[in-house]
């Protein structure tokens, strides 16, 4: 309760942080600062640059004249590109506190939708001297959204219309729930098993006790009966029977393993700590250590199955870098002196400035002029920084700059280049946005000399189709070897317009744009009919920068067992690009699209499609892409369908989604039958909703705020510290909590189930075997210290040896170690040494034979202190057997656990404490002295040893068989070291083949004297080994000489 409370109080402090951030509003014609969670609707926002936006407005007007504003919205779909956002003609004048108070008007809008890209509302405007209001329409370009931020721009001026929980970002989100670990559910059940079993024991010895009272011999029971009917015993009454049947749940109830609650928060408590002082998972860069949100889910670590992660800034670092280029059919790069050819054949220096101004002029970027001490400077030493709508323009604009074509200023109406120190201007005539099906955008411009000239830019598919001259086949050549280094490309064309081309162009542009009907379309087909007959002059090709071993991630995590979802809310082809270049798509994997479907229809038609064909081909790999608008139908109406398409993929794409749809998914394949284990990956608000989602939910310490981090269960700087988290520490902690779980059941077992045989020995009395002392400090003392170490530190294999082997991830794989017969096999092995500690030592001593040199009988208490003390020493010496990590700590605490019984017991029954101290607790002396008259025979010494054997002799046979017929992971590493350090397996490569013991045909003189050489020397342990191994399946021999 603790624990839980102070992760409660974590969570507190974060959201106390979000709700009370400062924001200033206009009030009375003054800037006021009130706090995020005070903001109410209607009220008008003051926003200044790179600060979040604190709820959904509606722009009024910002610092630029023109009222608009750039934003990113990157916290709710993962886009770092910006997004320009514009304010009504009417509102956009009011750029200061005293005009805002003069304005008057209305807004009407839709109720709170979760779609991010809708808006549908009105403003009336009532203004001086006009009868009526002026209605203006507001759409998806006029809302700013919670979460987002704005950039470029010094201020804007906005009005709130959602807050709190009726913001898009809160609509998307999903209400946290409290999160159970698989092993945690196994454990409650076997729990349930246990108390029934407790329940039936009881009434079964409740009821033997009433029978054996009735029996016709117990009157005559002269020794005991008179006493005990004097006393009540012998009642038939109700009471009578519910105060045997508590007093008989009192003397078993030690079977539900109530210390088992505490010592398994003590060991997640210090498992959380471990990981944030892990120092593999501290980045050194940002100076950020991993942060455990929760303790909870520790051993789930180890169970992941599924996981779904989010592109922009968990796979990549979003940053885009240009790398090389193909000008006139040369290939270059770029070097430190600027573009060097990469062969000894080069291009006119004519066309490598016409490509470097296309790159310079083709985009839509922003120019933000930086002056550091505010005095004037000439136009090249100013210092740009430029925001584009696309990661590549950025990128493209930037390596212009290196190679002296600098972009000096850009608005929608002229841009102007800065060639050889001298101010260039060029007016933009027109804009061709890009569109996904086009997949190319183009720019109209007029030069300096008066001429027309457009410059297109695009997917090689598009581009090269629309030119008529250039060097096409060199170009093509050229992408290719870029595509597979795995850059980005784009090709560039141009044409230059006469005026009367451009104005029949210009008329049909304005024709579509103005269209009410269709406009879409007919601005499509003027595009390309604009767009053709194009001069090819190139391509660029840039490396969207991964974040480190990514790639290696995700093979090691595929290899693992684990399936990799990307969940993103980027467009299709920039999702696609990453998938290839990340490893998430091989080369090898057949692409099924499920994109631009228009109704449910379409949508369960192109399921049914693919379904049909992964029928016609099942072997080939397969990995789909589907984008929001057809995941909304297929939710709807097909979700079986796609549920089962998708869980035949290799790998599953989904791009353009909302942030509710990543949970859908998520919960889509959560709540498959096979009920598979979950986990989610983000770094941004956006990611929140599949975060709190999956089973398990993981935050980037990213570069887009720290929503996720906070509503993470665990948190960490790198996407590649992944590896060390679950391949190591969820292998360690599943071990460690599965283990600590089962040991408890079989200790208690061991430990009370004597009671039971005793009072079928004693006519069902309510005695107790045990002096009250020793049940109270078994799981206290005698036992809980080490397993409350082994839990903390154990670890059953080494951490290289796990992330060398990721396939030693599978074993434990769908809750393994807690199945329901390795659950009966530990309560069998209790039940069983109870057996041998219970009856070993009621045989020694017969029909009241004595053991002692004095050859005085031993009573009760001594044969409960045999019976108790052999109890102690072997289910303490059986963890010791199931330690693979001993270090100091874990050596001492079994040291003091095993010899600090004796000391307890020898201090407690060697005094009489109750003369001593004068309290009645210790007015009892039934123990005085028994502790030390109860070991004095050598007889008991010998039995002890005896016994010993015979208790451990099920758990002998059992792990020599588990080493001929299943290799566990402890297995395989002892037989690495009986190996001489050879890892298991290494034989196989060594001369010998699968079908036989000989040596392989092709194997050489030396590989054969090598493996005689182990297997003489393991005393037959690798030949064990070997006659494993024919029965393993193919990836398993892989892992294994791996």
């Amino acid at each position: 309760m603790i624990k839980q409370g102070y992760e409660d109080f974590l969570r507190h402090k974060t959201d106390k942080e979000v709700n009370n951030r400062p924001v200033t509003i206009v009030k009375n014609s003054e800037l006021v600062e009130v706090l995020s969670k005070d903001v109410k609707v209607g009220d008008i926002l003051r926003c200044r640059r790179d600060k979040e936006l604190p709820c959904d407005m509606v722009l009024l007007s910002s610092h630029n004249p023109e009222g608009d504003c750039y934003v990113t919205t990157a916290n709710l779909d993962g886009e770092t590109n910006l997004k320009i956002f514009r304010s009504l003609p009417e509102t956009a004048i009011l750029q200061d506190e005293e005009s805002l108070m003069d304005l008057h008007a209305v807004i009407k809008c839709q109720q709170p939708i979760t779609d991010l890209y809708k808006f549908v509302g009105v403003m009336e405007l009532h203004q001086p001297g006009q009868s009526g209001p002026v209605v203006r329409s507001l759409n998806a370009e006029n809302m700013l959204l919670r979460g987002s931020k704005v950039k470029n721009t010094l201020f804007v001026f906005g009005v709130a219309v959602y807050t709190g929980e009726q913001s898009k970002v809160a609509l998307n989100s999903k209400k946290k729930g409290q999160k159970f670990s698989c092993l945690e559910k196994s454990m409650n059940k076997y729990l349930i098993a246990m108390l029934i079993y407790l329940v039936i024991q009881t009434c079964l010895a409740t009821g033997l006790k009433y029978y054996f009272n009735n029996k016709d011999i117990t009157p005559k029971s002269w020794y005991f009966y008179p006493a005990a009917e004097d006393q009540g015993d012998y009642s038939d009454s109700v009471l009578k029977f519910f105060e045997d049947l508590l007093s008989f749940l009192v003397l078993f109830n030690y079977i539900i393993p109530i210390s088992l609650y505490v010592t398994l928060e003590m060991q997640k408590f210090s498992g959380s700590v471990w990981i944030g002082l892990d120092l593999d998972l501290y980045d050194e860069v940002t100076d950020q250590r991993a942060k455990a949100n929760t303790s909870d889910l520790n051993e789930e670590l180890g169970q992941v199955e599924y996981m779904f992660t989010d592109k922009t800034g968990t796979l990549t670092e979003n940053e885009m870098q240009f790398r090389q280029c193909s000008i006139g059919g040369v290939k270059y790069r770029e070097g430190d002196t600027g573009l060097l050819p990469c062969s000894d054949e080069e291009t006119s220096e004519i066309k490598l400035r016409e490509f470097i101004l296309s790159m310079a002029l083709c985009h839509t970027v922003h120019v933000n002029e930086d002056e550091v001490d505010g005095r004037a400077r000439s136009d090249s030493e100013l210092r740009r920084n430029y925001e584009a709508s696309s990661p590549d323009e950025k990128a493209l604009v930037e390596a212009a700059n290196r190679l002296s074509i600098i972009l000096a200023r850009g608005t929608p109406e002229y841009q102007e280049i800065l060639v050889d120190d001298k101010l260039v201007r060029y007016d933009v005539l027109n804009v061709l946005e890009f569109d996904p099906t086009r997949k190319c955008m183009s720019i109209i411009l007029r030069t300096p000399e008066g001429n027309i000239l457009l410059i297109c830019k695009g997917a090689e598919s598009t581009i090269i189709h629309k030119c008529t001259s250039g060097p096409k086949e060199e170009v093509l050549r050229h992408v290719t070897d870029f595509a597979v280094e795995g850059l980005r490309t784009l090709c560039f064309a141009t044409r230059t317009l006469t005026e009367e081309e451009y104005g029949e162009m210009n008329k049909k542009l304005h024709e579509a744009a103005t269209a009410l009907d269709d406009r879409e379309e007919k601005q499509t087909e003027v595009f390309n009919m604009i767009e053709n007959n194009l001069t090819l002059i190139g391509a660029t090709a840039v490396e969207d920068k991964l974040q480190d071993k990514v790639v290696e991630t995700l093979e090691k995590l595929r290899e693992a067992g684990i399936k990799i979802w990307v969940l993103t809310g980027d467009k299709q082809e920039t999702a696609v690009n990453i998938s290839h270049s990340c490893g998430h798509f091989k080369p090898t994997m057949r692409e099924l699209m499920v994109v631009k479907t228009t109704d449910q229809r379409s949508c369960g038609e192109r399921l049914a499609s693919h379904h049909e064909q992964m029928g016609l081909d099942p072997r080939s790999e397969y990995a789909l892409v589907i984008d929001g608008a057809s995941l909304h139908f297929a939710l709807e109406d097909h979700h079986e369908s796609l549920r089962n398409l998708c869980l035949k993929c290799v790998a599953v794409l989904c791009c353009r989604m909302s942030p509710l749809q990543k949970a859908l998914v998520v919960k889509l394949v959560k709540c498959s039958p096979e009920a598979p284990s979950t986990m989610a990956i983000g770094d941004g608000a956006n990611d929140v909703s599949m975060i709190q989602e999956a089973h398990l939910g993981l935050g980037i310490m990213g570069k887009e705020g720290r929503q996720a981090v906070r509503n993470s269960d665990y948190a960490f700087a790198r996407f590649s510290f992944l590896l060390k988290l679950l391949l190591v520490h969820g292998h360690w902690y599943y071990n460690r909590i599965a283990v600590t779980v089962q040991y408890f059941f079989y200790k208690n077992f061991a430990f009370i189930t004597a009671q039971f045989y005793y009072a079928c020995h004693s006519y069902f009395s309510h005695q107790t075997v045990y002096e009250s002392l020793y049940l109270t400090l078994f799981n206290i003392t005698c036992t809980g210290l080490p397993i409350l170490v082994y839990g903390i530190m154990e670890q059953n294999m080494k951490a290289k040896d796990l992330l060398a082997n990721p396939r030693y991830y599978r074993r434990l794989n769908r809750n393994s170690l807690m199945t329901l017969p390795q659950c009966a096999y530990w309560v069998a092995l209790g039940i069983w040494q109870s057996l041998v500690f219970f009856y070993g030592f009621r045989f020694l001593i017969g029909d009241d034979a004595s053991l002692k040199p004095n050859m005085e009988l031993s009573g009760l208490w001594t044969f409960g202190t045999w019976v108790y003390t052999m109890c102690v020493l072997i289910v303490n010496f059986k963890l010791c057997i199931e330690t693979s990590y001993w270090n100091w700590v874990a050596a001492v605490c079994m040291v003091v656990s095993i010899l600090g019984y004796p000391v307890l017991i020898s201090i407690y029954s060697g005094i009489l404490w109750a003369e001593k101290l004068q309290i009645s607790y210790f007015s009892s002396t039934t123990l005085y002295f028994v502790f030390f008259e109860s070991f004095m025979s050598w007889s008991f010494w010998f039995n002890f040893i005896l016994l010993t054997a015979i208790a451990f002799l099920p758990d002998y046979v059992y792990k020599v068989s588990m080493l001929y017929y299943q290799q566990s992971p402890k297995t395989l590493r002892q037989i690495s070291h009986a190996n001489n350090g050879l890892p298991p397996g290494s034989y196989i490569n060594q001369g010998f083949s699968e079908e036989t013991d000989g040596p392989r045909s092709g194997g050489n003189d030396n590989s054969t004297s090598t493996s005689a050489k182990y297997d003489s020397n393991s005393n037959g342990v690798v030949l064990t080994t070997f006659r494993r191994v024919q029965s393993m399946t193919t990836d398993e021999k892989n892992g294994v000489s791996s």
